[in-house]
């Protein structure tokens, strides 16, 4: 692999793309979309709450060896890691989740990715298929909260989906101005892109979400989407996370309580990665 395509600080880029049986896909998305997803939102919001206490229990503490010993390979992956908001110990599981790096990735790069995952959509705006949302069709646009051709059609649309044994924070991929935040309430219909066999971004298109743009050095708009889905609870921004805010490269926009997916529209394309491979924090974009 290029050495350009990852940092030297993770020892586990793995992402396993599951291969579901058309019927099985459409099995899930059915139970996700139909019957889930026709509840109204509140009461999404509300299983969904109770559902993460779970993992806010102090018994879920004891999960967090055994978790680890599964997913990854490196026997010291909680080592580059530290529990959140300035705890010495994960009380339970949700603070494993809400883990924060030791010391950020460094890359001299410009342009980073700003999540871990996998790249599960990635191409030109224009060629991104719009989503039928109860009788309304929406065009890309919508994911950011924008109105159809807001987006120059060459930029490029990139989805992350941010498996739960991934990191939960998401980082600036330039350096820039934050010029718009926007919370728009949704749906949190699962998450999974290979339910999804048609348009893999269709969460994005309904789940409740924040959108931020940062205008870069060179006057150009990046637009990030960060979408909830079942069981997140919580999407929170840092103090610091403003309109008319400077923000360097890697310093973070928000963490997700349980799992997620990260949506972006920028001007550049991903130079080294293509749909279905894993992505890292910092890695070059």
């Amino acid at each position: 692999m290029n050495i350009e395509t990852v940092t030297e600080f993770y020892a586990d880029p793995t992402f396993t793309v599951f291969k579901l049986p058309k019927w099985r896909a459409y099995f899930y998305k059915f139970l996700s979309v139909k019957l889930w997803g026709n509840l109204p939102s509140i009461f999404q919001r509300k299983i969904s709450a109770l559902y993460s206490q779970v993992y806010e229990s102090r018994l879920s503490a004891y999960l967090i060896r055994p978790y680890v010993d599964f997913f990854y390979e490196d026997e010291l992956y909680l080592e580059k890691f530290i529990p959140p908001n300035g705890k010495m110990n994960y009380d339970n599981f949700q603070d494993f989740f809400t883990r924060q790096f030791k010391e950020r990735p460094v890359n001299s790069s410009n342009t980073v990715w700003p999540c871990e995952g996998l790249l599960c959509d990635n191409g030109k705006i224009k060629s991104i298929s719009s989503a039928n949302i109860k009788g309304d069709i929406r065009e890309v646009d919508t994911i950011f909260g924008l109105e159809n051709g807001s987006i120059p059609a060459e930029y490029h649309f990139t989805n992350v989906f941010l498996h739960n044994k991934n990191y939960h924070r998401i980082h600036a991929p330039i350096t820039g101005t934050i010029t718009r935040i926007q919370h728009i309430p949704g749906d949190l219909i699962v998450l999974r892109p290979w339910i999804y066999k048609e348009n893999q971004s269709l969460p994005a298109f309904r789940n409740e979400r924040y959108n931020i743009d940062i205008t870069d050095t060179a006057g150009k708009v990046w637009y990030l989407s960060i979408v909830g889905g079942p069981a997140v609870g919580t999407i929170e921004l840092p103090n610091n996370i403003r309109i008319n805010e400077k923000i360097n490269k890697l310093d973070e926009l928000a963490v997700f309580h349980l799992g997620s997916t990260c949506c972006m529209a920028s001007p550049l394309a991903p130079r080294f990665h293509e749909k279905d491979c894993f992505v890292e924090v910092g890695c070059t974009y």
